[in-house]
Order: C-alpha cells, then sequence, then structure tokens
C-alpha cells in the first residue's frame, strides 16, 4: 500500500487526531492491570462504555494484591478524590442475556456507590439492536477502546493455560479460555473518544457535560507503547434512530481496507456472517495478483444458539470464500490449545492488519449487525510510508500469530521475511502442538431451524427491523388478518384474568377472601358428605377466578388439619392447574399457530423439553398468578403431563411448610406452652433452610445456564 491513504474523514472514519503514544494490549491481564494503573493515576473524570460490565470482576490475580472487585475499587477511588468523577454508561440489555448479566447492577454501581459515581443504563437504540462500544476514557488524556468490556468472563492470559485457576468468574465458576485485543491511545485521539463518550451520555440521560481540564499524566507506567506520534482514525457504526441519521463508517472502512491490501490481510473476529464483507473478500480472492488473506476465528460461537445460528451463517459465507479461492491465498483457522477439549478458545478480537501499513481494531464484528444495528468503535492507524509504524505493525501482528502458533514472534517474522508468504507460514508452523487448525465443515444444520437460518436478516440484520417490517417477514400475507384476531382473542382472555385478579386484591370482592368468613363456610363443608367435591370444586372455581391458591391452601389446612389440608392442598391445586391449562389451550393454541405458523411451534416444542425445570421454578418462585401462569402454559407446547409433574414437584414442599406451620401456630395459640413456641420456631428454621437450599439451586441453575451460553453475540 506504500504511503497511499486509505482513511478519509466522513466517509470511512469520523476524525482523524493525533496520537502521542499508541499500546496493543493482548489478553485480559494486561489490559485490566493497565485500566486499575490508570484509573489510580485519573484527576477529574473516569468515562466507561461498555456492552457489559460486573460490579465482581477482579482486576489482577497474581500476589497478595487481587485488584479488588471492580465496584467497590471505583467507589473507594472516587470517595478518596473530592475531584474526581466516574460516569459508567452499559447497555440496557435484551432479557435472553439476564442470566449471563450481574443482577441489579443499578443497585451494585449505582445506589450502593458514591455519588460522584453515575450509573446508567442505555436503552437508545433501534429494536434488536445493542451498545456494542467498549471504550474507556481518563481524564480526556488517555483512552482504551477494542473489543472487551469490564465482564466477568474477559481476564485470561496469552497462555489460555488449561485449568488455569485464575479464570474463575465472581461465583467461583471456571469460564472457557478468551482472546481479544485492546489498544491504548493518548493525545488528541483521547479527547476525540471523550468527546464520543459525552454524546452517548447526552443522548441516554439528557445531561450535558464539559470536557475535564487537560491536567496530569494517567498513562499507565507499565505499558510501553509500541507508538508514537501517529494519526489515529475513529470509525463508527450508528443506527438510524431518534431522528439521527445512519452512520457505516465502520463498514465503508473494512471495504476501503480490504481494497487497498496488496500482499497479505490478517483478520482476527469473534464472527464471520457479514454478507458484505463476505463478497468483498471473496473479490480479493478470485484476482490472480490478489492479496493472501488469513482468517483467525473461533473453533464454535458461545453455546447452542450460536452454533445454530451465527455458525450456520459463517458457514456459508466460508463456503463462499473457498468456492473463490482460485488461488490458494485463503487460510480460515481456529486456535487448538493441547488439553483445552472439548472447550475451545474464545476468540473474540476484531482485529484486521493490512500488509504492515493498516492496523484497525475495536468492537465490530465481521457481521451484519455490526455494519448497522449495534453501536461500534473501532480505530485505525495507517503507517504511511513510516518505516517505524511499519515495523510495530509487523510486531503486532507477529505477535498475535505467534501466541496462536506456540512459536516466538521472531521466528514468525524470520519465515515472513524468507519467504515472503503468510499463508506460508502458517503452514509451516502448523503441527500436532499449539497451532492453527483449518476451519471444518459443521454438520448440517437442524431441518427444524432451516427456515429461520435461512432468514439471515432477523438473527443478523444489517439494519434497524420495525415491529411492522418484522411482522411482514415473519408472517404470511394470508395470515396476518387472522393473526390480528388471535391476538385479540388472546389479549383480551388475559386482561379478564388479570382483571379479576385486580379485583380480589383491590375492590370489595377482596373482603370475600376474609380468613374468618371462609373458615365458618369450610366448616359446614368438613362436616359434609360431599367434602371432597366441594373442596376440588372450590379450587377449580378459585382458580377461575383468579382467587390465590396460597389463601385456599391457608384455610383448607385451617380447616382439615395439616395431614387432610395438605392432601387436599396437593389435590385442589393440580385440579385447578389442570383446569385452567385445558382452557388455555382451548382459548389459545389456535390463535398461536395462526399467529406465527408452524415455525414457532416448532421452537416451542424445542423449549418445552425442559419444561418440568420451568414450571418447578416458576411454581417456587411464582413470577405471576397461580391462575396466569397455568393459563399461559396451556398456550405454550409444554405437554400436560410435564406441566402436571413440574406442578406437583413445584408445590408440594410449600403446601407441605405451610400445612406444618399453620398446624403448629394454630397448636401454640390453643396451649401457649413452651414445647408448641419450639416446635413453631422449628417449623420456621425448616422453612427458612428450605428456601436457602432453594436460592442455593436456583443460583445452581442459573451457573449452569450461564457456562452454556457464555460469550455469546459480545
Amino acid at each position: 500500500m506504500a504511503a497511499d491513504r486509505t482513511l478519509t474523514p466522513g466517509l470511512n472514519c469520523w476524525r482523524i487526531e493525533a496520537a502521542d503514544r499508541v499500546a496493543f494490549l493482548l489478553e485480559g491481564e494486561r489490559y485490566f492491570a493497565a485500566f486499575r494503573e490508570a484509573v489510580l493515576n485519573a484527576r477529574h473524570r473516569i468515562f466507561i462504555l461498555g456492552w457489559d460490565i460486573d460490579s465482581n470482576l477482579r482486576l489482577i490475580r497474581d500476589g497478595d494484591d487481587d485488584g479488588g472487585p471492580l465496584g467497590p475499587f471505583l467507589n473507594q477511588v472516587v470517595s478518596e478524590r473530592p475531584d474526581l468523577e466516574a460516569y459508567l454508561l452499559i447497555w440496557d440489555f435484551a432479557m435472553i442475556y439476564a442470566l449471563d448479566r450481574e443482577w441489579l447492577p443499578v443497585y451494585r454501581l449505582g445506589w450502593k456507590t458514591h455519588q460522584r459515581l453515575h450509573f446508567r443504563l442505555d436503552d437508545r437504540h433501534p429494536v434488536g439492536g445493542s451498545q456494542h462500544q467498549k471504550i474507556v476514557v481518563i481524564d480526556d488524556r488517555i483512552a482504551f477502546v477494542g473489543g472487551m468490556d469490564l465482564g466477568k468472563w474477559r481476564w485470561d492470559t496469552a497462555d489460555h493455560a488449561p485449568g488455569d485457576d485464575r479464570r474463575r468468574d465472581a461465583l467461583g465458576n471456571r469460564y472457557m479460555p478468551y482472546h481479544d485485543v485492546q489498544a491504548l491511545v493518548s493525545g488528541d485521539a483521547a479527547v476525540a473518544l471523550g468527546d464520543l463518550a459525552r454524546e452517548r451520555w447526552r443522548r441516554a440521560t439528557g445531561e450535558r457535560l464539559e470536557p475535564p481540564g487537560p491536567v496530569g499524566d494517567p498513562w499507565p507506567a507499565s505499558v510501553v507503547p509500541d507508538l508514537r506520534q501517529v494519526r489515529v482514525g475513529i470509525a463508527r457504526t450508528e443506527p438510524r434512530y431518534g431522528g439521527r441519521r445512519e452512520v457505516r463508517e465502520v463498514e465503508r472502512l473494512y471495504l476501503d481496507s480490504i481494497a487497498a491490501a496488496r500482499r497479505s490481510l490478517y483478520i482476527e473476529n469473534q464472527y464471520l456472517t457479514s454478507k458484505v464483507i463476505g463478497d468483498a473478500l471473496a473479490a480479493r480472492l478470485r484476482e490472480p495478483d490478489g492479496p493472501e488473506i488469513v482468517i483467525v476465528v473461533p473453533r464454535k460461537t458461545g453455546g447452542w444458539l450460536e452454533q445454530n445460528t451465527m455458525d450456520v451463517l459463517r458457514r456459508r459465507l466460508v463456503r463462499l470464500l473457498r468456492s473463490a479461492d482460485h488461488h490458494g491465498r485463503l487460510r480460515i483457522m481456529w486456535p487448538d490449545i493441547p488439553g483445552l477439549a472439548p472447550v475451545h478458545l474464545s476468540v473474540h478480537s476484531k482485529l484486521m492488519i493490512a500488509d504492515d501499513a493498516l492496523v484497525r481494531l475495536g468492537s465490530a464484528n465481521l457481521s451484519n449487525r455490526s455494519m448497522g444495528l449495534d453501536s461500534e468503535c473501532d480505530i485505525c492507524i495507517e503507517a504511511q510510508g513510516d518505516p517505524e509504524a511499519e515495523a510495530a505493525i509487523r510486531r503486532l501482528r507477529d505477535r498475535l500469530l505467534g501466541e496462536h502458533l506456540g512459536v516466538a514472534p521472531a521466528a514468525i517474522a524470520e519465515s515472513v521475511a524468507l519467504s515472503g508468504s503468510l499463508v506460508e507460514t502458517v503452514d509451516t508452523f502448523s503441527d500436532d502442538g499449539r497451532t492453527l487448525r483449518p476451519l471444518e465443515d459443521e454438520a448440517e444444520v437442524d431441518p427444524d431451524l432451516a427456515e429461520l437460518i435461512e432468514r439471515s436478516h432477523l438473527i443478523d440484520p444489517e439494519r434497524p427491523v420495525s415491529p411492522e417490517q418484522l411482522a411482514e417477514r415473519v408472517v404470511p400475507q394470508e395470515q396476518r388478518r387472522t393473526a390480528r384476531r388471535g391476538i385479540v382473542f388472546v389479549t383480551a382472555t388475559l386482561v379478564v384474568f388479570l382483571a379479576l385478579a385486580a379485583a380480589w386484591r383491590w375492590t370489595p370482592l377482596g373482603e370475600w377472601l376474609d380468613v374468618e368468613s371462609m373458615t365458618a363456610m369450610m366448616e359446614r363443608v368438613r362436616n359434609s358428605l360431599y367434602a371432597p367435591v366441594l373442596v376440588l370444586g372450590g379450587y377449580v372455581l378459585g382458580g377461575l377466578l383468579v382467587v390465590p391458591v396460597t389463601f385456599l391452601v391457608a384455610v383448607t389446612v385451617i380447616t382439615f388439619g395439616s395431614l387432610w389440608g395438605f392432601l387436599y392442598g396437593i389435590a385442589g391445586s393440580l385440579l385447578s392447574a389442570a383446569v385452567v391449562f385445558g382452557l388455555g389451550h382451548l382459548l389459545g393454541r389456535n390463535a398461536v399457530r395462526q399467529l406465527a405458523g408452524s415455525r414457532l411451534n416448532r421452537l416451542s416444542q424445542g423449549l418445552a423439553r425442559r419444561g418440568v425445570l420451568a414450571i418447578v421454578t416458576v411454581r417456587m418462585v411464582p413470577v405471576a398468578p397461580f391462575t396466569v401462569v397455568n393459563l399461559v402454559a396451556g398456550v405454550s407446547h409444554i405437554r400436560f403431563g410435564k406441566f402436571m409433574l413440574g406442578t406437583l414437584l413445584g408445590m408440594a414442599p410449600g403446601i407441605l411448610g405451610m400445612a406444618l406451620f399453620i398446624d403448629r401456630l394454630i397448636a401454640a395459640i390453643r396451649s401457649p406452652d413452651a414445647i408448641n413456641f419450639l416446635l413453631v420456631a422449628g417449623v420456621v428454621l425448616l422453612l427458612i433452610a428450605g428456601g436457602l437450599l432453594l436460592r442455593r439451586w436456583l443460583r445452581g441453575r442459573r451457573r449452569a445456564v450461564a457456562t452454556d451460553r457464555q460469550e455469546r453475540c459480545c
């Protein structure tokens, strides 16, 4: 590329600014240590933009001082310095990531911290998008930018050693090895990134912040710059939203960088699904004298969901590239580290090096959504014929390849110099040890998901999609009118049930739910020959009228005693659940099918494989009224048998606990002696112990699900 300039403000970048120093930080170990040191040097302002954050993150994991959890560390630094303020702006994440995220981040990083530590969640983006920029700015003097959040699964070393006991999250769970790259810049480039952060804050909160005064130098003393006195381009993706125009600088810079390469393109990325980038790479491969292309990706991304969506889309693009590789200049590889299998290294970096003349890195994946739906920020440095800059870019490439291939960077440099070929160098050092292996063709996708995957504009959209457009793409034209009627019908039914629940709570109807009057009525029932029929019928009627099931159980235990109260409570709850489940099934199943077609039905059936666990959980930790849960379950594809088993397993412990507690409490009231009060206390302790065990079990489930789904779309 000689001294040709690729960066053009207003076209493929936002601004080009001078940087006094630039450093490339490989892996979380180096980044987190540098971040901590920089925070300790801060004088006026710390700005953090992220996709994720975890207040329990340990920044340093060697020696006596482990860096302390991130939240308390930031709070302490801010508290001790009257002139220092910290601003944390994190994506207001979608619920699909709830199990992967820290619970109540607003409490832990906002309400619980010093008033000068400001925490906000940012939802100023289109439906389906995310705030994906990963930037830290200190005093407008230095800035970190790259692919790493201050999240719980980011810390790792360059060794990515199997069994490294330091690679654990705050709950003590091991997580998969993780590779990423972050850059540190100073000077006017940091000021520009500070401007970007302040504009994001204004959009999210309405508060306009002035730049801090340029005082001090927070550059970490432990970080040796890789480059000095260079110009840095800043490229963004910003979707059209709230009157803002669309910005696609990231995409344009990728296309221009690919077009400008002469000898080689070295790429690391979490995803490989962007059609426009794939087409550009394929066009270069078809050229007789085009560049060599080496792409490093993870063998598999994330958990089941990503592997059956993004990996399937990647397979399609990989086949396109290989079909275009007429001259043998393409290598698509994944890092293999002996001893890791069946786990593999999570390649999360977003980096491209063109020849020895251009390097870019940041938050943008090679996915459609990073080109036009998610907010992104990359930086780019061009050598423009400067020998020192060219040498620094080569050293970064050699460090990365040396890490993946298990050899010294000097060996990579020597091989490339002798052969003149990046592809030949990769082939030379690919052996049976730590190495890069060709990405194999994945197995065929599940036929049930084939149609959904083919609609890649829904899984990996390149632009915002409105709810109306989504309906047009998902629901066939001939079904839309019927679907609208189904929506109205189901909505009306749910409104009726919720209205009944509200009536019992806030109108005179609630006076009927008086324990004394209900007990008097139940006393008459107890003496009747038809007591079983009347009690069970009462539970069914109560379920239809959204009477709280716990109230019915309490009255039953008071009337019939602990044993029969427990048995009636179980039987009545199961019968009521079955009747309302059937009602929901009758009213809602056709409407759901008409609305979403067989595709959603198949996916619903797949989710229903864990139906027992789901029902047990909502019975133990109610998230909606008993009746509403039963109705919604009937509309879904959860099998009736699994629904009933989950209801039995989930409700039996609670009903038993109520029966024992009420029975002993009544005994203590009737005979207030020490033994009875001790028995009441014992029952209370058992209930508390059961609650703690339940909490531990739910936490274990959360850990298991989070481990299965970690590193998704980030």
